[in-house]
């Protein structure tokens, strides 16, 4: 039982200034900008909701098929993803571009100032779906704007279940394309933010919204989540972390979980719990793939 996971593959350089921003941005200068920032620590990370949410779903025991893009630089990607036993038939490698790149400086206080190259995504159309893939369910996450719409129809077309998780994409689409997405879509996951601007542009609160799918489910960070289904709400209590180390790719770590627990056939309230879990062990972690499961994901929300 496989899941297919729509969405971007790319490689996250993490820079750390031990400064802090505010020191060095003159706000009455701001007409005139001209900065620059020594950054004595850097790394590079494996990103992209694609990548991210295949390897938490291939962590917990799930058979994972991301569909991407990669561009030229791509190589080492989709070989780290074929070691963790990740198939990686449905990703293409665009020539002459790069791989989709977020370049992200925080300060000592953790604000953040990130500049994204979406690169090889911006071709992530040219993926197609339809029934023969065998996929059991999907997930339309974060990718390029063309994508996003023509996967969620496909998905539709082809009957097969499918997550809308429209994260940073959101903003790209208006009430209308929203509204499709959520009638097309089987469940919606989303974050607190992003669960005000969905409702803000169809004009629809999350009871209204949940009536159109199987389940909505709003992820609250530390506070945990809250699982709506035919209008009712349930919260679900978050896990506390061993440490909170780093947040970036915690959405997707969740959103692992969720696809795990539908393939498993549990109601949503257990996937969301096996979400919350993952959510946590991936918090007190340094990059968005580099944690490991300790504990059985079967004996979760039980």
């Amino acid at each position: 039982m496989t899941a297919l996971i729509c969405g971007s593959l790319a490689f996250d350089t993490i820079m750390g200034f031990e400064g802090r921003f505010a020191d060095q941005i003159l706000p009455q200068q701001l007409h005139i900008l001209n900065v620059s920032f020594l950054v004595p620590s850097l790394r590079r990370d494996f990103g992209g909701c694609a990548g991210n949410i295949a390897y938490s779903l291939n962590l917990l025991g799930g058979q994972a098929v991301p569909m991407a893009t990669v561009g030229q630089d791509g190589v080492e990607y989709v070989q780290r993803l074929q070691n963790l036993g990740i198939a990686t038939h449905c990703i293409r490698a665009v020539p002459d571009s790069y791989t989709a790149q977020a370049m992200i400086m925080t300060d000592r206080d953790n604000n953040q100032i990130t500049a994204f190259h979406p690169g090889a995504m911006n071709h992530a159309h040219l993926n197609t779906i339809d029934a023969s893939l065998g996929a059991k369910i999907a997930i339309v996450a974060p990718d390029g704007r063309d994508a996003m719409l023509q996967h969620a129809a496909q998905l539709h077309a082809a009957g097969i279940p499918f997550v809308f998780d429209p994260g940073q994409g959101l903003p790209m689409f208006n009430g209308q394309e929203l509204l499709t997405f959520v009638e097309q879509a089987s469940w919606v996951a989303v974050n607190d933010y992003e669960a005000q601007m969905l409702c803000e542009r169809t004009g629809l609160d999350l009871s209204a919204l949940s009536h159109k799918v199987q389940g909505l489910v709003v992820t609250l960070g530390a506070q945990g989540c809250q699982v709506w289904q035919q209008g009712q709400a349930v919260q679900v209590p978050p896990v506390a972390p061993k440490a909170v180390v780093d947040p970036t790719g915690c959405g997707d770590a969740w959103r692992g979980a969720l696809l795990f627990g539908l393939l498993q056939g549990w109601d949503l309230p257990r996937c969301a719990a096996l979400g919350n879990r993952m959510g946590a062990l991936k918090v007190a972690a340094q990059g968005p793939q580099n944690y490991q499961l300790d504990f059985s994901p079967l004996d979760c929300g039980l």
